[in-house]
């Protein structure tokens, strides 16, 4: 597994790369603002309704055909909120993770009892640290083979790991990339957006303006 950990090296985004150069996207074209929980997380109507049995998760997602996605945030992290204020508005990307993924929505410091997959009872905070998770957003992406996981901590059965924000075009490139297993072919993450960025140049879309953009200049 650990081929994939390019990701990380060119997951966490400066500030001052998320200015939007292409200006507002438009407002018919995007979905509504998330409401924000009591435990200051945003919220996603369509996000795992999970029990937080991380093997049952996967058991049930992987039923359906599709991957389990951990998704990490915290209150008042400013690139979770950018992460569901512009990415998770974008139809065509909640779109593609819908149909291809379940998101399980994870509280850094929270309280909530969790079941790890190899068994462990722990709380959300106590997992976090199990893991190492120690940045928010972080997202961590798992095989659908039961096998992989058999008797193992999150930790040590995620497929690939982003800790950090990422503009609208790698976000959807990133799950484009874990959903159709294109790292069986492409192992180096980057190496597979500048591809995907090179076709869609060649179709006429303006890659200089997309990779700054906060929205999807493609079809």
């Amino acid at each position: 597994m650990r081929r994939f950990w390019t990701v990380v090296a060119i997951a966490v985004i400066p500030l001052f790369l998320l200015i939007d150069a292409s200006g507002p996207a438009a407002k018919e074209k995007i979905l509504p603002k998330s409401q924000v929980g009591e435990d200051g997380l945003h919220q996603q109507p369509w996000f795992h309704n999970s029990f937080m049995n991380l093997k049952e998760d996967l058991d049930e997602v992987t039923v359906d055909g599709k991957r389990l996605v951990l998704f990490w945030e915290q209150k008042g992290c400013p690139y979770c909120k950018r992460t569901h204020d512009v990415n998770l508005r974008i139809p065509k990307i909640v779109n593609q993770i819908k149909e291809n993924f379940a998101v399980v929505q994870m509280n850094l410091w929270g309280d909530r009892e969790v079941t790890d997959f190899d068994g462990e009872v722990t709380t959300e905070k106590k997992l976090a640290q199990k893991y190492s998770v120690r940045f928010t957003p972080t997202l961590q992406f798992f095989s659908k083979s039961l096998k992989d996981h058999k008797g193992k901590s999150g930790k040590e059965a995620e497929l690939v790991r982003v800790p950090g924000y990422f503009k609208p075009f790698h976000f959807f490139m990133l799950f484009k990339y874990v959903g159709t297993k294109a790292y069986d072919k492409e192992p180096n993450f980057q190496r597979f957006l500048i591809a995907e960025g090179n076709a869609l140049r060649d179709k006429g879309v303006d890659m200089e303006k997309q990779l700054w953009s906060d929205e999807l200049l493609f079809d």
